[in-house]
C-alpha cells in the first residue's frame, strides 16, 4: 500500500445511512474485526468487547429501541451531556444541514426530523450492527482507545467495500440492548457500528461534509 492508497482509503470511509438488505459474508466480517484487533491501546489492555447483531434479530432490536424511545428519556451508560458551542456548534449545524438537506427534510419539518432520528434506532436498516462495550470501571483514557478500535474497524470494512456508520444513538437505551441480548449489568455500552453494503439510491447517502483545514488544528513548534 502506498501513502496515496492509504489516503484514498481514509477519505473513502464515510458515514453510510442507507443499506442494501444483502448480508456481509462472515469471512469479510471476521477479517475486518481481526484487523481491528491490532488497534493500539494503553498498556495493550485492549479494552473492548463486541456483540454482533444481524438480520431479523437486529430488526427486532430496532423495534424494541424505538418503543423504548417513545416511553421515556434516554439513560445511556455514559452521559451524553456535552454542549457544543462556538465553532463546534457551527460544524454540528453544518453537518445536520447537509444530512437533512440530502433527505429533503426542511428545518421546520419536526415530524420529518423525528422520523429521521428514529431510523438511527433501527441501525438505518443495516443488515448488521456491532455493539461496542467498555469494561465496567474504565473511563476516558480507555474510551479514547476504544475510539481507535472503532475507527480501525470502519477503515477495514471500507477496504472490503463495506459501508458503515458509528452510532452513539444505539447506546442511548443500554438496558433495552442488554435485555434483548441477554446480557448482565457490567460493561458500558459506548456506541455501535452499523454496517453493510451501501444503497446508492438512498438520499441520506448523498450527504457530504467537509473537514477543517490542517492549519486550523496543527500547530508547529520550532525545534
Amino acid at each position: 500500500m502506498t501513502p496515496q492508497d492509504f489516503d484514498t482509503l481514509v477519505r473513502n470511509r464515510r458515514s453510510v445511512r442507507g443499506f442494501l438488505p444483502r448480508p456481509v459474508p462472515d469471512t469479510v466480517i471476521d477479517a475486518a474485526f481481526e484487523s481491528a484487533l491490532w488497534a493500539p491501546s494503553n498498556c495493550n489492555v485492549q479494552p473492548w468487547s463486541v456483540h454482533l447483531v444481524s438480520g431479523e434479530r437486529l430488526r427486532d432490536l430496532g423495534r424494541a429501541l424505538t418503543a423504548r424511545a417513545a416511553s421515556g428519556a434516554a439513560a445511556p451508560d455514559v452521559p451524553m451531556d456535552t454542549a457544543y458551542t462556538g465553532l463546534y456548534r457551527e460544524r454540528q449545524i453544518a453537518s445536520a444541514k447537509a444530512l437533512y438537506g440530502a433527505m429533503g427534510i426542511a428545518r421546520d419539518d419536526k415530524q420529518g426530523r423525528v422520523d429521521a432520528f428514529l431510523r438511527n434506532l433501527d441501525a438505518f436498516g443495516a443488515p448488521h450492527a456491532a455493539f461496542v462495550f467498555l469494561p465496567e470501571g474504565f473511563g476516558t483514557r480507555e474510551a479514547a482507545d476504544l475510539g481507535g478500535f472503532v475507527q480501525t474497524v470502519m477503515l477495514a470494512l471500507t477496504a472490503h467495500g463495506v459501508g458503515s456508520v458509528a452510532q452513539g444513538a444505539l447506546s442511548l437505551y443500554p438496558e433495552a440492548v442488554r435485555a434483548h441480548l441477554g446480557l448482565d449489568e457490567g460493561a458500558q455500552l459506548m456506541c455501535a457500528i452499523a454496517f453493510g453494503y451501501e444503497d446508492p439510491a438512498h438520499p441520506a447517502n448523498a450527504a457530504r461534509t467537509e473537514r477543517a483545514p490542517l492549519a486550523s488544528i496543527l500547530t508547529r513548534h520550532a525545534p
